[in-house]
């Protein structure tokens, strides 16, 4: 029980680890969350603050997805539960990190993160699905709810995991498309950003 607990606030607090933030407040002296679209992820650091810093961003925000679910599998023994729980878990503290009184982002990298821990080739599989989305659509919001959305279904196809990972995919992919309300608004305004490599101009 008390590796558990361990595990899962482990997992929380390193989710709830605002590297979006640091990194813009590092960079500018600024506050992300009065920028741009107000969110701590990276793909709003790319656009108020440059490519440099989204991109270590995201491999950041990646990265402790990804040491959520290794440390709970390592108290757990690796125990699918668990693990999925830290996945959970991570993203929670991501998109409501204490640090920031629970003002956080979307948690698509430390979502990306986790399950490439719990289930990389269902990442991959989303991956491609991105990808396409934003190649055709230039919308990176669009992008990350369509593989999120389609997630589960290639944990299932391609996996054959546990019932826990399967019901976090689930959890994980409804969580993603509801922190993207503003975004599936902006989209059917047509108001919503386009991507764009070359981030903030200076």
């Amino acid at each position: 029980m008390m590796e558990a607990l361990a595990a899962i606030g482990i997992a929380y607090l390193l989710g709830a680890i605002p590297f979006g933030y640091l990194m813009v407040k590092w960079c500018t002296g600024r506050d992300v969350r009065t920028m741009g679209s107000g969110n701590i992820g990276a793909t709003n650091v790319l656009r108020t603050t440059g490519r440099l810093p989204g991109i270590v961003t995201l491999l950041l925000d990646v990265a402790k997805g990804y040491v959520a679910v290794m440390i709970a599998a390592q108290l757990g023994n690796d125990s699918p539960v668990l693990m999925s729980g830290a996945a959970l878990a991570a993203m929670a503290g991501h998109g409501f990190p204490v640090f920031l009184r629970f003002r956080g982002g979307k948690a698509v990298a430390t979502f990306l993160g986790a399950f490439l821990y719990l289930a990389p080739a269902a990442v991959l599989a989303a991956l491609v699905v991105f990808v396409i989305v934003v190649w055709r659509t230039r919308y990176i919001s669009m992008g990350s709810i369509v593989a999120s959305g389609t997630f589960p279904l290639a944990v299932w196809l391609i996996v054959h995991p546990p019932w826990a990972v399967i019901g976090a995919a689930v959890a994980s992919g409804a969580f993603i498309i509801w922190r993207h309300q503003e975004n599936i608004r902006r989209l059917r305004a047509g108001t919503e950003n386009v991507f764009s490599w070359k981030g903030r101009r200076n």
